[in-house]
């Protein structure tokens, strides 16, 4: 069994006592975690009971703190953002970050063209004063590069480590899975995007969960119209991998 934990926003205090109740084989965040210290020690006893996999959510990189905690942490490697894993024999796709229209926002058609197709075009197109910058400052100390460095993390060289690329898209589309986790909703969500709908049936996905709205609508009605079962996993809320409620998150009642 697997569980899809919904936003946590750096509380992690309903996770132990659920993993202890109801046994799965592993976990999934669906971002916007915002860790206060290294993931590992965030959930030190959760990862003796149970495999821990996420991916990022916008708030992930708030700060360098909140970025570091998730992306530099013992756990990095559980990342599913961009990949298909096998959990408890079920393969499951991730694709983590939010969509912003300065980059790629295929919320009417997966179609719209990038402005930047994928992170490192972005930096080498928008942030090569910061580049520079960085290369004379290094140069100066006697460290000159052979190339332009990366830019610092920080501004919209950290921010832009959250967004959805055309190309984090493209790698996965086509892919076979049984469930993807996205932070972004598909379109039975008012707020979602057509390029989760498009993703989510080249992959022939039965079902997929995303976090984000920080609320739990029911899609039933759309599931004949998308060819996949859509699950919203509400703000510290919990469902299994069949979207069953296992616990109320902390507005879900208020929807």
């Amino acid at each position: 069994m697997i569980l899809m934990f919904g936003d946590v926003h750096s509380d992690f205090r309903h996770v132990l006592p659920v993993v202890q109740a109801e046994k799965p084989a592993a976990i999934i965040f669906l971002g916007d975690i915002q860790a206060q210290r290294p993931l590992e020690q965030e959930l030190a006893e959760v990862i003796e009971l149970t495999e821990v996999y996420f991916i990022p959510g916008n708030h992930d990189t708030d700060s360098k703190a909140d970025y570091d905690n998730l992306f530099g942490s013992a756990l990095a490697d559980r990342n599913l953002h961009g990949r298909v894993v096998e959990i408890d024999g079920l393969r499951v796709a991730g694709l983590g970050g939010i969509f912003r229209e300065s980059v790629w926002y295929p919320q009417a058609s997966a179609e719209i063209e990038p402005i930047y197709p994928d992170y490192e075009t972005y930096t080498r197109k928008m942030l090569d004063a910061e580049r520079w910058k960085l290369y004379r400052q290094m140069s100066k100390e006697g460290n000159q590069p052979d190339r332009l460095p990366a830019p610092p993390l920080v501004g919209k060289a950290l921010l832009h480590k959250s967004t959805i690329f055309w190309n984090d898209w493209i790698q996965l589309y086509g892919q076979q899975a049984d469930i993807l986790v996205t932070h972004e909703a598909p379109t039975c969500h008012p707020h979602g995007f057509r390029g989760i709908d498009v993703l989510a049936q080249s992959m022939k996905v039965k079902f997929t969960f995303h976090g984000h709205h920080h609320d739990r609508f029911n899609y039933s009605a759309y599931e004949e119209a998308l060819g996949f079962s859509a699950h919203g996993v509400g703000l510290r809320s919990v469902t299994d991998m069949y979207g069953g409620m296992i616990l109320i998150g902390n507005l879900d009642e208020k929807k």
